[in-house]
């Protein structure tokens, strides 16, 4: 049996460009995992391994290893930190105990820190914060920390201090032994020494080391009065009040270095040890029945209860596919069958694999707490549930995000049609985010996803892993449509066509929703006008219409319809007739009730330099955007501001233009909102030029 508390299941998170992956790097060289240090900039970094990640020295998905570190087991998830990508964060983080949240020493919290920390947030899990790149011009440790809290609302629990800054950094005194760890120049990890504090840090390493003793004792009782009596606290009690802490979210222990140097690291690795949850110490996760609610039992972290494992990556790689697993209880073995709750199906475990970037070792059996990757599973998709066939449950699932910006793909010659169905279907398994479907009309394919950048990586693997060429139409944005006027109606179904006929007859009301309430149904009958069984076949009629809007064929969102009254025939009526009425009186009523196109509202963040402010804005404002925020620090101001999808296609290149290339930018979806009259009218002018190409 695996000691479990010797484990720990963690991910690297970041914004973009932070240092994540040059982190990870020097993680496994210090472990001893790789004797040779992958640059990300040369396209060499072991966890990005895809061609299209070492071009454009970006991680898009989130790569698995493991390693140890002074007797313990790391089992570590790379993330990416394009905004693109956050879907690959969200399943991470979903599946982790712990993370380590990089932060660029001159950038700051930056955009994608701030959405990938909520993501955290919402799931849980204990971080502890890592400042890296305090060699670069611009390094403010000081300056970084105060963000944290500040934007980020979240308390650092400052744990170490720079010596020096830039090209100056040479290491860190740690508060709690009061030691100066400081390396050479050689770039070696392990070339340090440890050394008295400098004279003039003095004063502020008393400081600050006063500043985190007196937050850590306040997690225990007994340590604080001891504290505040004056008594010596030891280290053990401090770091046992700052694992408390840290397991508990109520600080996050804050560290600094500079991974491309070298400098630093180990320190963090001590952390992850020190501070962050084993497998068992998490709250485990809830077990739900098959409408997803909470049945009140849990998968508890241990090898001797029954199987309990989530799914939460798909990858397809030369040797088939690669299902990424996180077991949360019992033991599985080679050559068992699993049970498949979301199919109902039994797989059996042919080949299991512990995964190092994109090499394997084979393994015979794994258990509670372990992150493995399954070979040759059939139908398994993310967030699925795997579990022992004699005692099923299934955990909670995953939620991903609709969504917001679809192009037509078409392939280059008919011979390609075959080829990119199947590559597709592969690429739709790995990603959740990313959606393939038929336009029925037109016949053309149409791939939809979370942004320009998501899209475009999707048309490049196409291309270079799967060898399909294809053409690519114009984006196309996710509008919706909705009604703005409470209205009363009535229809009546009548066919008569000899032996039984059809009839049915409905009085209703639709009303507009509270934005973001979807579909809402209600029925009001009273007296069997229209009997209780036909109820759900007028809800199912109503249900099924709203797929397509009456202005230009979007679904309609937001409404709510009430069934007041109605007549039914003891013969004639049946729950057919009644739900052709439901549709027919959707047709009907739908134009009368002042429909309205609604379109996808971004949540734009925008860092730019201070001489280039006002070009910025002044573009924003062109392209209907809101400002609704301006902070300047050192580096430039961010700019945050909602602003249509449909004015955001293109935004890099102009922005770069504006900027001289030192802007950057990441949107994610916020809202839908009214279109205004001139753009709704274009909107639906194109969707019908369309259909009547589609329909010559």
């Amino acid at each position: 049996m695996k000691d479990l508390t010797r484990y720990r299941n963690i991910g690297i998170f970041a914004h973009v460009d932070a240092g994540k992956t040059t982190t990870t790097e020097r993680i496994l060289k210090l472990t001893g995992k790789s004797h040779k240090i992958g640059e990300v900039h040369d396209g060499e970094a072991t966890t990005d391994f895809m061609d299209q990640e070492k071009e454009r020295g970006i991680t898009i998905q989130s790569a698995a290893t493991s390693c140890f570190w002074k007797d313990h087991q790391l089992n570590i998830i790379d993330t990416p930190g394009h905004v693109d990508f956050t879907i690959e964060v969200y399943r991470s983080l979903k599946v982790l105990d712990g993370g380590v949240g990089v932060f660029c020493g001159s950038g700051g919290v930056e955009p994608q820190s701030e959405t990938n920390w909520r993501y955290a947030n919402d799931s849980g899990v204990a971080r502890i914060i890592y400042v890296n790149k305090l060699d670069r011009t611009g390094a403010d440790y000081y300056s970084v920390v105060k963000q944290v809290n500040e934007i980020l609302a979240a308390t650092p629990l400052v744990m170490v201090l720079p010596i020096g800054i830039e090209n100056d950094f040479v290491g860190v005194v740690d508060l709690l032994t009061e030691k100066a760890w400081v390396w050479d120049d050689s770039g070696e990890p392990d070339k340090y020494e440890i050394l008295d504090v400098p004279a003039d840090m003095v004063d502020d390493v008393a400081m600050y080391r006063e500043q985190l003793i007196e937050t850590a004792v306040e997690q225990d009782d007994e340590i604080m009065e001891k504290y505040l009596e004056g008594e010596e606290v030891s280290i053990d009690e401090i770091k046992a009040c700052i694992r408390k802490g840290t397991r508990e979210l109520a600080f996050f222990p804050t560290y600094c270095g500079s991974s491309f140097k070298n400098k630093g690291v180990q320190l963090v690795l001590d952390a992850v040890i020190d501070y962050l949850p084993n497998p068992t110490e998490v709250k485990p996760q809830p077990e739900v029945d098959l409408d997803g609610n909470e049945t009140g039992e849990y998968a508890i972290v241990d090898a001797e209860r029954p199987f309990r494992a989530l799914a939460f990556k798909i990858m397809d790689d030369r040797y088939g596919a690669l299902t990424f697993t996180r077991i949360y209880s019992g033991t599985l073995n080679k050559g068992e069958s699993v049970l498949n709750t979301f199919t109902g199906k039994k797989e059996r475990v042919g080949r299991m694999v512990e995964m190092h970037a994109d090499s394997r070792e084979e393994i015979d059996s794994a258990q509670a707490g372990d992150i493995i990757a399954i070979v040759g599973l059939k139908n398994v998709q993310t967030g699925h549930t795997l579990c022992d066939p004699d005692q099923p449950a299934t955990l909670e699932p995953m939620v991903f995000p609709d969504p917001v910006i679809s192009i037509a793909v078409t392939p280059m010659n008919k011979g390609a049609s075959e080829k990119m169905g199947i590559a597709l279907s592969k690429m739709v398994q790995e990603d959740p985010s990313f959606y393939v479907e038929t336009d029925f009309e037109s016949g053309e394919t149409i791939i939809k996803g979370m942004g320009e950048l998501h899209l475009d990586i999707k048309v490049d693997i196409l291309k270079r892993t799967h060898g399909v060429e294809v053409e690519v139409g114009k984006p196309q944005v996710a509008y919706r449509e909705s009604i703005t006027k409470v209205t009363n109606d009535s229809y009546t179904h009548k066919k008569q066509s000899g032996g039984s006929g059809q009839f049915g007859r409905i009085d209703y009301i639709i009303e507009p929703g509270e934005p973001g309430t979807g579909f809402q149904f209600e029925s009001k009958v009273t007296g069997g006008n229209v009997p209780r069984e036909f109820w759900p076949a007028v809800q199912k009629g109503f249900e099924q219409s709203i797929v397509k809007g009456v202005l230009a064929g979007f679904p309609c969102v937001d409404l709510k319809i009430t069934l007041k009254d109605g007549a039914f025939h003891p013969v004639d009526s049946s729950a057919i007739a009644f739900e052709i009425a439901a549709r027919a009186g959707y047709r009907q009523t739908l134009p009368k009730a002042g429909p309205q196109l609604l379109e996808p509202i971004m949540n734009v963040d925008v860092f730019t330099p201070d001489d280039h402010m006002g070009d910025v804005i002044g573009d924003l404002n062109r392209r209907r955007g809101m400002i609704k925020s301006q902070n300047s620090n050192p580096m430039g101001v961010r700019i945050k501001a909602d602003v249509p999808l449909s004015e955001m296609f293109g935004y890099i290149g102009d922005l770069r233009t504006m900027t001289s290339g030192r802007g950057q930018f990441s949107m994610e979806f916020d809202h839908y909102a009214p279109c205004p009259k001139n753009v709704a009218e274009d909107v639906i002018k194109e969707v019908k030029e369309r259909e009547l190409a589609a329909a010559k």
